[in-house]
């Protein structure tokens, strides 16, 4: 089975628990402080909200009924659709998307190795 990582997201007063692989964990939560520092600078209506990077942890126990763990890969896609659906034309979206992409890439790559 392999190890993974848990990427403890907040988003307002809500906490959201996703799953990667331990060798991808560091690059979500780098990838999310980066897009919270840009996303100021994107001038196109309906910038994604996103939640902050708080935590990352080996082992994840919820306790909350309602609290469910989101796999990486899907993160990643919904994260990577939010961004692509933008229509900017000031701030160069396409160096986010590239670092979004880069990420996808590499988890679709290794859950493909893993199902082999």
């Amino acid at each position: 089975m392999p190890e993974m990582r848990y990427c403890i997201l907040q988003h307002g007063d809500q906490l959201q628990y996703v799953e990667m692989p331990s060798d991808y964990a560091y690059q979500l939560s780098a990838l999310n402080l980066r897009l919270n520092k840009e996303i100021s600078k994107l001038t196109a209506a309906g910038k994604p909200e996103l939640p902050l990077a708080v935590a990352e942890c080996s082992q994840l126990e919820l306790l909350q009924e309602g609290s469910h763990i989101i796999g990486g890969l899907d993160y990643i896609n919904q994260l990577e659709s939010s961004f692509a659906s933008l229509n900017e034309s000031e701030y160069p979206l396409i160096a986010l998307l590239t670092e979004i992409r880069a990420l996808q890439a590499q988890l679709e790559q290794w859950y493909e190795e893993e199902m082999e």
